[in-house]
């Protein structure tokens, strides 16, 4: 692609971000919504793939239905209130109908068919986006509308997402769909704390950002699209391998790592809530979670493949996303000690 055309959709994709996230009108959120997914279409079908194509198509009428039924909910709302505010959202219709919107846009179960087959279609970096930055717009909304949303709704999706990603994640063999997988389930873990604690919400996209960010970078380092090529990655670079295997354990959750520390948050506040029940189910159910990022793991660090490719170990190269990954593969390890920094600023 251009790199002209590149550095004017990327622009367009901050552009778009920064108008929904501060601004109070809902018409002015549904032009910022709507400027994100024009920017990233052509960054999805620039390798004029059919796959890509059809990929692009998808996103295009899934969120061009998403944000048709966010203009629908704000518009009941201004009828029978005649407000435009985005926190003035009282109507338990227009509530309801939002609800259902922004989880069409960020993939929550039910609706979530799409999200993994847009991902499969889309470069690794270009996955990276839809699964964080795409994702942030719909959040904010739900963050500024968080008092009048419909808490058990909210709970069953995010049960069923946590559910359902681990589940569908179990069988896969493409490294773009379980990550995929993997975002439905987190977005389970936000959802469901979003109308009790916000800023815990944020919190834990902050942090989910932040590690996805880490293992596809270094996903996109080795060129690791399926499980098979990941087995070979480790004899060109086995640093990276061992770091990408302590990332994909924090992104799984597990205790002395950063993943950890959202899902333990989020779990106390659940138990504060008299909602101990739907607390167990969740970390229950982020046990089948754990199932494929463990195989992930185990394919980058444990397997030895039947023929070895004798490859000169890149222990020293000179890419510039290199300082990034470290970056953020040691912010992705090692936050858990300052948690109480963390959540005081926060």
């Amino acid at each position: 692609m251009n790199p002209q055309a590149k550095l004017i959709f990327s622009i367009s994709l901050l552009l778009g971000t920064t108008i929904t996230i501060s601004s109070n009108h809902w018409v002015m959120a549904w032009t910022g919504l709507e400027i994100n997914t024009l920017a990233i279409l052509p960054l999805i079908s620039k390798s004029h793939h059919p796959r890509a194509i059809e990929a692009a198509t998808k996103y295009f009428l899934v969120q061009a239905t998403a944000s048709a039924l966010v203009l629908f909910s704000s518009m009941t709302n201004a009828w029978h209130t005649g407000q435009w505010d985005i926190t003035q959202l009282t109507h338990p219709a227009s509530c309801l109908i939002l609800t259902t919107a922004i989880s069409i846009k960020l993939g929550l179960v039910p609706f979530h068919f799409w999200f993994p087959e847009v991902l499969q279609g889309s470069s690794l970096i270009t996955g990276l986006l839809l699964s964080t930055a795409m994702k942030f717009p719909p959040i904010t909304l739900l963050f500024m509308t968080s008092s009048s949303l419909n808490p058990t709704l909210l709970m069953t999706m995010a049960i069923l997402s946590v559910a359902l990603g681990g589940w569908m994640g179990l069988n896969q063999t493409q490294v773009r769909k379980i990550m995929a997988f993997s975002s439905i389930s987190h977005l389970g873990w936000m959802s469901i704390i979003i109308v009790y604690n916000p800023k815990l919400t944020l919190l834990n996209f902050y942090l989910y950002t932040l590690m996805t960010a880490a293992v596809f970078l270094a996903f996109n380092s080795t060129k690791t699209l399926k499980l098979s090529t990941l087995m070979t990655a480790w004899t060109k670079t086995p640093s990276l391998s061992g770091i990408l295997l302590l990332a994909l354990l924090s992104l799984a959750g597990l205790p002395p790592l950063t993943g950890f520390l959202p899902k333990w948050l989020i779990i106390q506040e659940l138990t504060k809530q008299d909602m101990a029940p739907a607390a167990m189910v969740l970390s229950l159910l982020s046990l089948l979670s754990l199932f494929f990022y463990l195989r992930l793991a185990y394919c980058a660090t444990i397997t030895l493949p039947p023929h070895t490719t004798n490859h000169m170990k890149q222990w020293h190269t000179n890419k510039p996303t290199n300082i990034l990954i470290a970056i953020l593969t040691t912010a992705s390890i090692t936050l858990l000690p300052i948690s109480p920094m963390i959540t005081a600023i926060v």
